[in-house]
């Protein structure tokens, strides 16, 4: 089992889906559950993004168009840091 933590992009941008879509929150949350157990699985469909923010870390799938991104704890490999959340395309894309 895995450990979560949110950044505060992450916490201030899952907030307002929070405000403006409780189906997509309830994707979220399934996508969360799945990166505690293994965050691999299969259809999160992971993968190494390079990001303006964040440099090279990882991408996760939720929906066709969000996306979290997120990387190991460089001191404990079993926390992973929530760094944002977004969508993949649009002006305000979550990897720029």
């Amino acid at each position: 089992m895995y450990q979560l933590f949110f950044s505060k992009s992450f916490d201030r941008h899952y907030t307002k889906f929070k405000r403006k879509d409780k189906k997509l929150v309830e994707k979220i949350d399934k996508t969360l559950e799945l990166f505690r157990a293994n965050p691999f699985f299969v259809s999160l469909k992971t993968h190494k993004v390079n990001t303006n923010n964040f440099g090279e870390v990882l991408s996760s799938w939720v929906t066709g168009d969000v996306r979290i991104i997120w990387d190991f704890d460089k001191e404990n490999s079993s926390i992973i840091l929530l760094l944002d959340i977004g969508k993949h395309s649009g002006a305000k894309k979550v990897y720029t």
